[in-house]
């Protein structure tokens, strides 16, 4: 079985027993939340069975807050008239997010000088816990759809800025993050044996930088750097991904890693 790099790390995030009885938390606001996130794992535009399904909200409650949505223009019908699909005003809430975050705008002005330099695709993500989340990503000369996509996520454990991430955590939180996580492959050249993650998070730690080789996607090598939080802790990564017709994963490594290395530092300095 093998995963597909289209479709993006769910990032559900469901109250715990203690939180859902703070009498500050608004379940119809969970509800909410979960319709809206049903659309995580669609493929083409849902119908109300089909939302209610994915989302753990009956039917009744679906149907009411899929019409309140709609009014307010957070869902939309299809063109078709045959289903549903998020609505144009989610998009508001994501220039939100771009503009107002401090590393994303402190990044930008690096970002570009580093694909200037590469002529490569140049990506920063976040790091939220299991998964990586493209917030900013500077396309190459050959890219397919889904790579060019903000919001886009990855898992963290076979992902190079995400084993670059998992270096700078304490070993005990890495392993577990590695251990929590769905090890499907996507290739057969992804590595999933927990020790051998560790390995491998173990060879970014001592490199300052990690090093995936189709583990994602085929044909492609990729370079990833930890960007530092206030307290050393990581909080992003700068990922560098190249083609395996153009580069060897050595030469690739030599000519890259420096630049993006130096390209992190350079963040981290701005903070």
């Amino acid at each position: 079985m093998r995963r597909d790099i289209a479709q993006g790390e769910p990032g559900i995030r469901a109250a715990t027993d203690e939180e859902a009885n703070d009498p500050l938390f608004i379940q119809g606001t969970q509800r909410t939340m979960q319709i809206l996130s049903a659309f995580h794992h669609a493929s083409r535009p849902m119908s109300l069975d089909d939302i209610a399904a994915a989302s753990g909200v009956g039917r009744s409650s679906a149907q009411r807050i899929l019409h309140t949505l709609r009014v307010l223009g957070y869902i939309e019908r299809s063109e078709d008239g045959r289903g549903y699909i998020p609505g144009l005003r989610i998009l508001d809430h994501t220039l939100d997010y771009l503009r107002l975050n401090t590393l994303i705008s402190r990044a930008s002005p690096v970002l570009l000088d580093l694909r200037r330099n590469t002529l490569e695709r140049v990506d920063l993500s976040i790091f939220d816990d299991l998964r990586l989340v493209y917030a900013s990503r500077l396309q190459s000369k050959r890219e397919t759809f889904f790579a060019t996509l903000v919001g886009h996520s990855v898992p963290t454990f076979c992902t190079a800025g995400g084993r670059a991430i998992l270096s700078h955590l304490p070993p005990a939180e890495a392993g577990d993050i590695i251990d929590r996580s769905d090890r499907t492959p996507f290739t057969d050249k992804t590595i999933t044996a927990p020790d051998e993650v560790r390995a491998k998070v173990k060879e970014a730690q001592t490199a300052g930088y990690a090093l995936t080789v189709e583990e994602v996607l085929v044909g492609e090598v990729g370079i990833g750097v930890a960007i530092l939080g206030l307290e050393g802790r990581p909080v992003g990564a700068i990922h560098v991904a190249g083609s395996l017709s153009e580069w060897t994963p050595e030469s690739f490594c030599a000519r890259f890693a420096p630049l993006a290395v130096e390209a992190a530092n350079a963040i981290n300095r701005l903070r």
